[in-house]
Protein backbone atom coordinates (compact mmCIF):
# COMPACT_ATOMS: atom_id res chain seq x y z
CA UNK A 1 0.00 0.00 0.00
CA UNK A 2 2.51 2.69 0.98
CA UNK A 3 5.62 3.49 -1.09
CA UNK A 4 8.06 3.13 1.51
CA UNK A 5 8.35 0.77 4.77
CA UNK A 6 7.68 2.65 7.66
CA UNK A 7 9.94 2.63 11.10
CA UNK A 8 9.23 -0.83 12.93
CA UNK A 9 9.33 -0.46 16.47
CA UNK A 10 6.98 -1.57 19.62
CA UNK A 11 6.67 1.03 22.29
CA UNK A 12 6.82 0.13 25.37
CA UNK A 13 5.08 1.09 28.79
CA UNK A 14 6.20 3.05 31.48
CA UNK A 15 4.30 3.65 34.63
CA UNK A 16 5.04 7.38 35.64
CA UNK A 17 4.44 9.43 38.65
CA UNK A 18 4.63 12.89 38.83
CA UNK A 19 4.98 16.34 41.20
CA UNK A 20 1.71 17.98 42.69
CA UNK A 21 2.12 20.47 39.82
CA UNK A 22 2.55 18.00 37.21
CA UNK A 23 -0.67 16.19 38.49
CA UNK A 24 -2.16 19.30 38.31
CA UNK A 25 -1.63 20.24 34.96
CA UNK A 26 -2.70 16.37 34.21
CA UNK A 27 -6.36 17.16 35.93
CA UNK A 28 -7.04 20.46 34.13
CA UNK A 29 -6.27 18.39 30.90
CA UNK A 30 -3.22 20.46 29.58
CA UNK A 31 -1.39 18.46 27.32
CA UNK A 32 2.55 19.12 28.03
CA UNK A 33 4.50 17.72 30.82
CA UNK A 34 7.62 19.01 31.65
CA UNK A 35 10.71 17.11 32.57
CA UNK A 36 11.30 19.16 36.00
CA UNK A 37 7.47 17.24 36.84
CA UNK A 38 8.49 14.14 36.71
CA UNK A 39 8.87 12.46 39.79
CA UNK A 40 10.07 8.63 38.46
CA UNK A 41 9.77 6.29 35.64
CA UNK A 42 9.90 2.73 36.32
CA UNK A 43 12.34 1.73 33.45
CA UNK A 44 14.18 3.90 31.02
CA UNK A 45 11.98 4.69 28.45
CA UNK A 46 12.54 5.90 24.48
CA UNK A 47 10.84 8.30 22.35
CA UNK A 48 7.37 7.21 21.64
CA UNK A 49 7.13 4.64 24.68
CA UNK A 50 3.34 5.24 26.35
CA UNK A 51 3.39 6.96 29.37
CA UNK A 52 0.83 5.78 31.96
CA UNK A 53 0.35 8.67 34.37
CA UNK A 54 -0.18 7.34 38.01
CA UNK A 55 -2.17 9.45 40.41
CA UNK A 56 -0.05 9.45 44.20
CA UNK A 57 -3.30 8.99 46.32
CA UNK A 58 -5.55 6.22 44.47
CA UNK A 59 -2.30 4.95 42.85
CA UNK A 60 -4.67 4.74 39.69
CA UNK A 61 -4.17 6.08 35.90
CA UNK A 62 -4.72 9.80 35.65
CA UNK A 63 -3.85 9.66 32.07
CA UNK A 64 -1.35 8.58 29.04
CA UNK A 65 0.74 10.32 26.95
CA UNK A 66 3.56 9.67 24.63
CA UNK A 67 7.58 9.91 25.84
CA UNK A 68 9.78 12.44 24.58
CA UNK A 69 13.22 12.17 26.75
CA UNK A 70 14.85 14.49 24.26
CA UNK A 71 12.47 17.11 24.71
CA UNK A 72 11.57 19.76 27.68
CA UNK A 73 8.09 18.50 27.55
CA UNK A 74 8.99 15.18 28.59
CA UNK A 75 5.14 14.05 28.04
CA UNK A 76 3.21 14.33 25.52
CA UNK A 77 -0.23 13.70 26.63
CA UNK A 78 -2.98 12.00 24.37
CA UNK A 79 -5.74 10.59 26.80
CA UNK A 80 -6.80 12.47 29.95
CA UNK A 81 -8.91 10.63 32.91
CA UNK A 82 -7.70 7.17 33.51
CA UNK A 83 -6.14 4.49 31.46
CA UNK A 84 -6.45 4.02 27.28
CA UNK A 85 -5.26 1.42 25.19
CA UNK A 86 -3.44 3.13 21.74
CA UNK A 87 -4.70 0.81 19.39
CA UNK A 88 -6.31 1.46 16.26
CA UNK A 89 -9.61 2.05 17.68
CA UNK A 90 -8.09 4.68 19.93
CA UNK A 91 -6.52 6.44 16.88
CA UNK A 92 -9.59 5.96 15.04
CA UNK A 93 -11.72 7.56 17.18
CA UNK A 94 -9.10 10.87 17.70
CA UNK A 95 -9.17 11.20 13.81
CA UNK A 96 -13.37 10.97 13.00
CA UNK A 97 -13.89 13.60 15.77
CA UNK A 98 -11.26 15.64 14.60
CA UNK A 99 -13.07 15.59 10.79
CA UNK A 100 -16.77 15.77 11.89
CA UNK A 101 -15.49 19.33 13.22
CA UNK A 102 -14.41 20.23 9.90
CA UNK A 103 -17.24 18.58 7.62
CA UNK A 104 -19.28 22.28 7.68
CA UNK A 105 -16.13 23.63 6.40
CA UNK A 106 -16.10 21.29 3.60
CA UNK A 107 -19.13 22.76 2.46
CA UNK A 108 -17.77 26.36 1.44
CA UNK A 109 -15.92 25.63 -2.17
CA UNK A 110 -13.29 24.92 -0.04
CA UNK A 111 -11.09 21.90 -0.35
CA UNK A 112 -8.25 22.96 1.86
CA UNK A 113 -8.19 22.53 5.19
CA UNK A 114 -6.45 21.19 8.53
CA UNK A 115 -7.84 17.79 9.51
CA UNK A 116 -5.24 17.35 12.34
CA UNK A 117 -4.11 20.52 14.52
CA UNK A 118 -1.25 19.04 16.49
CA UNK A 119 -1.96 19.10 20.68
CA UNK A 120 -5.31 20.68 19.95
CA UNK A 121 -6.64 17.73 18.57
CA UNK A 122 -4.57 14.68 20.69
CA UNK A 123 -1.75 14.87 18.30
CA UNK A 124 1.23 16.91 19.92
CA UNK A 125 3.69 17.86 17.37
CA UNK A 126 1.81 16.53 14.35
CA UNK A 127 -0.13 17.96 11.94
CA UNK A 128 -2.09 16.83 8.92
CA UNK A 129 -3.12 19.23 6.06
CA UNK A 130 -5.28 18.53 2.81
CA UNK A 131 -5.01 20.22 -0.82
CA UNK A 132 -7.08 18.91 -2.89
CA UNK A 133 -6.65 15.01 -3.04
CA UNK A 134 -3.25 15.30 -1.54
CA UNK A 135 -2.83 15.03 2.10
CA UNK A 136 0.78 16.32 3.70
CA UNK A 137 1.70 15.25 7.32
CA UNK A 138 4.17 17.22 8.87
CA UNK A 139 5.93 15.37 11.88
CA UNK A 140 7.50 17.07 14.71
CA UNK A 141 8.76 14.59 16.89
CA UNK A 142 10.12 10.94 17.04
CA UNK A 143 7.08 10.04 19.68
CA UNK A 144 4.44 9.40 16.49
CA UNK A 145 6.94 7.13 14.62
CA UNK A 146 5.74 3.93 15.82
CA UNK A 147 2.36 4.34 15.09
CA UNK A 148 2.38 6.55 11.96
CA UNK A 149 1.82 3.63 10.19
CA UNK A 150 -1.69 2.82 11.49
CA UNK A 151 -2.30 6.98 11.70
CA UNK A 152 -1.42 7.72 8.08
CA UNK A 153 -4.00 4.07 6.89
CA UNK A 154 -6.82 5.95 8.46
CA UNK A 155 -6.08 9.32 7.47
CA UNK A 156 -6.15 8.45 3.99
CA UNK A 157 -9.42 6.56 4.48
CA UNK A 158 -11.29 9.86 6.29
CA UNK A 159 -9.85 12.30 3.67
CA UNK A 160 -10.34 10.48 0.67
CA UNK A 161 -6.59 11.63 -0.37
CA UNK A 162 -5.22 9.96 -3.36
CA UNK A 163 -1.48 11.43 -2.47
CA UNK A 164 0.49 11.30 1.14
CA UNK A 165 3.54 13.78 1.10
CA UNK A 166 5.56 13.43 4.53
CA UNK A 167 7.17 16.47 6.01
CA UNK A 168 9.72 16.61 9.17
CA UNK A 169 10.74 18.95 11.03
CA UNK A 170 14.68 20.16 11.40
CA UNK A 171 15.22 18.00 14.33
CA UNK A 172 13.70 15.19 13.06
CA UNK A 173 15.26 15.58 9.22
CA UNK A 174 19.05 14.86 11.55
CA UNK A 175 17.22 11.65 13.58
CA UNK A 176 18.86 8.56 13.10
CA UNK A 177 15.83 7.01 14.13
CA UNK A 178 13.97 6.09 11.03
CA UNK A 179 14.71 5.83 7.24
CA UNK A 180 12.23 8.51 6.25
CA UNK A 181 12.87 11.56 4.26
CA UNK A 182 11.35 15.67 4.19
CA UNK A 183 9.13 15.49 0.94
CA UNK A 184 8.72 11.80 0.86
CA UNK A 185 5.69 10.46 -1.45
CA UNK A 186 4.50 7.98 1.32
CA UNK A 187 1.53 7.02 -1.03
CA UNK A 188 -0.02 7.33 -4.33
CA UNK A 189 1.99 9.65 -7.20
CA UNK A 190 2.69 12.88 -7.22
CA UNK A 191 2.57 14.43 -10.49
CA UNK A 192 3.30 17.92 -9.36
CA UNK A 193 4.62 19.18 -6.27
CA UNK A 194 2.67 22.66 -6.95
CA UNK A 195 -1.10 21.50 -6.01
CA UNK A 196 -4.05 23.99 -6.67
CA UNK A 197 -6.53 24.13 -4.03
CA UNK A 198 -9.88 26.05 -3.69
CA UNK A 199 -10.81 28.53 -0.38
CA UNK A 200 -14.16 29.45 -0.34
CA UNK A 201 -14.10 29.40 -4.31
CA UNK A 202 -10.82 31.24 -4.62
CA UNK A 203 -8.15 29.51 -6.05
CA UNK A 204 -4.54 28.87 -4.77
CA UNK A 205 -1.41 27.09 -5.25
CA UNK A 206 0.49 25.17 -2.53
CA UNK A 207 4.11 23.42 -2.83
CA UNK A 208 3.88 20.63 -1.13
CA UNK A 209 7.73 19.42 -1.16
CA UNK A 210 9.59 22.68 -0.44
CA UNK A 211 6.94 25.36 0.75
CA UNK A 212 6.99 26.10 4.21
CA UNK A 213 5.53 24.29 6.83
CA UNK A 214 2.78 21.86 4.63
CA UNK A 215 3.03 24.23 1.92
CA UNK A 216 0.57 27.94 2.92
CA UNK A 217 -0.79 28.86 6.00
CA UNK A 218 -4.25 27.57 6.24
CA UNK A 219 -5.51 29.39 9.30
CA UNK A 220 -6.26 33.10 8.22
CA UNK A 221 -8.65 31.01 5.80
CA UNK A 222 -11.71 33.14 6.73
CA UNK A 223 -10.17 36.68 7.38
CA UNK A 224 -9.13 36.26 3.88
CA UNK A 225 -12.78 35.68 2.93
CA UNK A 226 -13.63 38.67 5.16
CA UNK A 227 -11.08 41.32 3.29
CA UNK A 228 -11.68 39.86 0.14
CA UNK A 229 -16.12 41.12 0.36
CA UNK A 230 -14.81 43.96 2.07
CA UNK A 231 -12.49 44.70 -0.91
CA UNK A 232 -14.81 45.11 -3.81
CA UNK A 233 -14.19 48.18 -6.14
CA UNK A 234 -11.32 49.41 -2.95
CA UNK A 235 -7.54 49.99 -3.52
CA UNK A 236 -6.18 47.36 -0.88
CA UNK A 237 -2.31 47.45 0.38
CA UNK A 238 -1.18 43.86 1.86
CA UNK A 239 1.52 43.76 3.85
CA UNK A 240 3.78 41.05 4.93
CA UNK A 241 1.68 39.53 1.80
CA UNK A 242 3.98 36.28 1.66
CA UNK A 243 1.82 34.38 -1.10
CA UNK A 244 -0.51 36.66 -1.85
CA UNK A 245 -3.62 35.45 0.75
CA UNK A 246 -5.43 38.68 1.44
CA UNK A 247 -4.46 40.12 -1.95
CA UNK A 248 -5.59 36.97 -4.11
CA UNK A 249 -9.32 37.10 -2.17
CA UNK A 250 -9.17 40.96 -2.70
CA UNK A 251 -8.88 40.97 -6.49
CA UNK A 252 -11.06 37.76 -7.14
CA UNK A 253 -13.61 39.97 -4.97
CA UNK A 254 -13.45 43.15 -7.48
CA UNK A 255 -10.43 45.12 -5.92
CA UNK A 256 -9.74 47.98 -8.25
CA UNK A 257 -6.05 47.57 -7.28
CA UNK A 258 -4.47 45.33 -5.04
CA UNK A 259 -0.76 46.21 -4.03
CA UNK A 260 1.25 43.18 -1.98
CA UNK A 261 4.26 44.08 0.50
CA UNK A 262 7.22 41.37 1.44
CA UNK A 263 10.39 41.17 1.90
CA UNK A 264 10.71 38.16 -0.48
CA UNK A 265 10.62 38.26 -4.06
CA UNK A 266 10.07 34.44 -4.24
CA UNK A 267 7.05 34.93 -1.87
CA UNK A 268 5.93 37.96 -4.37
CA UNK A 269 6.14 35.67 -7.42
CA UNK A 270 4.54 33.70 -5.93
CA UNK A 271 1.14 35.96 -5.54
CA UNK A 272 1.25 36.85 -8.65
CA UNK A 273 0.89 33.51 -9.82
CA UNK A 274 -1.88 32.95 -7.39
CA UNK A 275 -4.04 35.91 -8.95
CA UNK A 276 -4.02 34.22 -12.03
CA UNK A 277 -5.11 31.48 -10.91
CA UNK A 278 -8.37 33.30 -10.79
CA UNK A 279 -10.47 36.28 -12.62
CA UNK A 280 -10.28 39.54 -11.96
CA UNK A 281 -9.88 42.85 -13.20
CA UNK A 282 -7.78 45.06 -10.94
CA UNK A 283 -4.45 45.73 -11.05
CA UNK A 284 -1.98 43.69 -8.86
CA UNK A 285 1.44 45.28 -8.20
CA UNK A 286 4.30 44.34 -5.78
CA UNK A 287 6.45 45.63 -3.08
CA UNK A 288 9.57 44.07 -2.61
CA UNK A 289 11.39 45.30 0.73
CA UNK A 290 11.12 45.69 4.39
CA UNK A 291 7.64 45.92 5.75
CA UNK A 292 8.50 49.21 7.94
CA UNK A 293 10.72 50.92 5.32
CA UNK A 294 8.50 50.46 2.71
CA UNK A 295 5.73 51.68 4.32
CA UNK A 296 7.18 54.88 5.53
CA UNK A 297 8.01 56.08 1.90
CA UNK A 298 4.33 55.05 0.91
CA UNK A 299 3.29 57.68 3.95
CA UNK A 300 6.13 60.02 2.48
CA UNK A 301 5.21 59.48 -1.32
CA UNK A 302 1.32 60.58 0.15
CA UNK A 303 0.03 56.91 -0.75
CA UNK A 304 -2.88 55.66 0.97
CA UNK A 305 -5.22 52.85 0.56
CA UNK A 306 -9.01 52.15 1.17
CA UNK A 307 -8.58 48.55 2.52
CA UNK A 308 -4.63 47.78 4.96
CA UNK A 309 -4.25 44.55 6.00
CA UNK A 310 -0.74 43.84 8.17
CA UNK A 311 -0.37 40.37 8.96
CA UNK A 312 3.38 40.48 10.15
CA UNK A 313 5.21 37.09 11.34
CA UNK A 314 5.55 35.67 14.74
CA UNK A 315 7.60 38.89 16.54
CA UNK A 316 7.51 36.41 19.75
CA UNK A 317 8.97 32.86 19.52
CA UNK A 318 9.93 33.53 23.12
CA UNK A 319 9.26 35.06 26.51
CA UNK A 320 12.11 37.10 26.60
CA UNK A 321 11.10 38.56 22.63
CA UNK A 322 7.50 40.13 24.22
CA UNK A 323 8.90 43.88 25.07
CA UNK A 324 9.99 44.07 21.63
CA UNK A 325 7.26 42.10 19.86
CA UNK A 326 4.55 44.83 21.39
CA UNK A 327 7.35 47.64 20.05
CA UNK A 328 6.37 46.16 16.59
CA UNK A 329 3.11 46.13 17.02
CA UNK A 330 3.00 49.35 18.05
CA UNK A 331 4.80 50.76 15.32
CA UNK A 332 2.98 49.06 12.71
CA UNK A 333 -0.35 50.12 14.06
CA UNK A 334 0.62 53.52 13.46
CA UNK A 335 2.22 53.24 9.93
CA UNK A 336 -1.36 51.48 9.13
CA UNK A 337 -3.48 54.24 10.45
CA UNK A 338 -0.87 57.32 8.51
CA UNK A 339 -1.75 54.54 5.14
CA UNK A 340 -5.26 54.16 5.92
CA UNK A 341 -7.78 56.32 3.63
CA UNK A 342 -10.95 58.28 5.30
CA UNK A 343 -13.15 55.76 5.21
CA UNK A 344 -11.06 53.10 4.72
CA UNK A 345 -10.46 49.46 6.69
CA UNK A 346 -7.45 48.88 8.76
CA UNK A 347 -6.67 44.86 9.61
CA UNK A 348 -4.28 44.37 12.05
CA UNK A 349 -3.40 40.69 12.83
CA UNK A 350 -0.92 38.91 14.94
CA UNK A 351 0.35 35.06 14.94
CA UNK A 352 2.13 35.41 18.42
CA UNK A 353 1.36 32.92 20.69
CA UNK A 354 3.22 35.12 23.90
CA UNK A 355 1.47 37.84 22.95
CA UNK A 356 -1.72 37.50 24.42
CA UNK A 357 -4.97 38.10 22.60
CA UNK A 358 -6.09 40.60 25.22
CA UNK A 359 -2.22 42.73 24.70
CA UNK A 360 -2.75 42.94 21.39
CA UNK A 361 -6.05 44.49 20.99
CA UNK A 362 -5.25 46.72 24.07
CA UNK A 363 -2.52 47.80 22.24
CA UNK A 364 -4.19 48.46 19.03
CA UNK A 365 -6.94 50.60 20.85
CA UNK A 366 -4.30 52.67 22.62
CA UNK A 367 -2.24 53.27 19.31
CA UNK A 368 -5.28 54.31 17.21
CA UNK A 369 -6.98 56.13 19.91
CA UNK A 370 -3.79 58.42 20.05
CA UNK A 371 -4.06 59.18 16.62
CA UNK A 372 -7.09 61.12 16.88
CA UNK A 373 -9.14 59.51 14.03
CA UNK A 374 -12.39 58.64 14.60
CA UNK A 375 -13.28 54.88 14.14
CA UNK A 376 -14.76 51.62 14.99
CA UNK A 377 -14.07 48.48 15.30
CA UNK A 378 -16.07 46.33 13.69
CA UNK A 379 -14.97 42.89 14.65
CA UNK A 380 -12.53 40.41 16.22
CA UNK A 381 -11.60 37.14 14.58
CA UNK A 382 -9.63 34.25 16.46
CA UNK A 383 -9.21 30.90 14.69
CA UNK A 384 -11.23 29.22 11.50
CA UNK A 385 -13.19 26.07 12.86
CA UNK A 386 -9.81 23.65 11.54
CA UNK A 387 -8.08 25.09 13.83
CA UNK A 388 -9.79 24.41 16.91
CA UNK A 389 -8.35 25.71 20.57
CA UNK A 390 -8.36 23.35 23.67
CA UNK A 391 -5.73 24.67 25.76
CA UNK A 392 -4.13 28.27 26.04
CA UNK A 393 -0.83 27.89 24.49
CA UNK A 394 -2.71 26.07 21.19
CA UNK A 395 -4.09 29.98 20.91
CA UNK A 396 -2.01 31.84 19.00
CA UNK A 397 -4.12 33.73 15.74
CA UNK A 398 -6.11 36.94 16.18
CA UNK A 399 -6.85 39.68 14.09
CA UNK A 400 -8.89 43.36 15.02
CA UNK A 401 -11.01 45.27 11.74
CA UNK A 402 -11.11 48.89 12.38
CA UNK A 403 -12.86 51.48 10.31
CA UNK A 404 -11.99 54.92 10.17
Amino acid sequence: MFNNPFPNRKPSVLAVKLSAKGERSVRSEHPWIFSDSIESVNKTGTAGDIAVIFSHSKNKPMGVGLYDPDSPIAIKMVHHGGGAKLDEEFFQEKINSAFALRRTLLQTHTNSYRLLFGENDGFPGFIADIYAEVLVVKLYSEIWLPYLETICTQLLEVSKAETLVLRLSRKLQQSKAHNLKDGMVLFGKLKNETIVFKEHGVNFSANVIKGHKTGYFLDHRNNRKLVGELSKGKTVLDVFSYAGGFSVHALARGATSVTSLDISEQALQLALANGKLNSYKGTHKIIAGDAFKEMELLIINKQRFDVVIIDPPSFAKSEKEIVLALKKYKQLAQLGVKLTNKGGLLVLASCSSRVTSKAFFNLNTEMLDASKRTYNLIKKTFHDSDHPISFPEGAYLKCGYYRF
